[in-house]
């Protein structure tokens, strides 16, 4: 199944994300579960959450992935919705 993790950043915690960038780029590449992410932008370009789609047999591994990306270790995010999502375009 795919899984959308909708992440909301904290007002004024850019700098989280630039320090735990590293880390939440490896946690995506040696996972293995995920097929697409990237940043939500504000309306000057500057990164405000993440959308990251994963693919894996249960809501429960989602979650976990979600609370071990170190974005989330770190306080980065001020909502996480983990969501079932079905591709039908693309």
């Amino acid at each position: 199944m795919r899984v959308a993790l909708i992440c909301i950043d904290k007002p004024g915690h850019l700098h989280i994300r630039q320090e735990n960038r590293p880390a939440h780029l490896e946690h995506i590449q040696t996972s293995g579960i995920v097929e697409m992410a990237g940043p939500f932008l504000t309306e000057t370009g500057e990164m405000a959450g993440s959308l990251v789609i994963l693919t894996v047999d249960t809501l429960d591994q989602a979650r976990d992935w979600a609370a071990n990306d170190p974005y989330a270790r770190a306080g980065l995010f001020q909502s996480v919705d983990i969501r079932e999502w079905k591709k039908v375009i693309g």
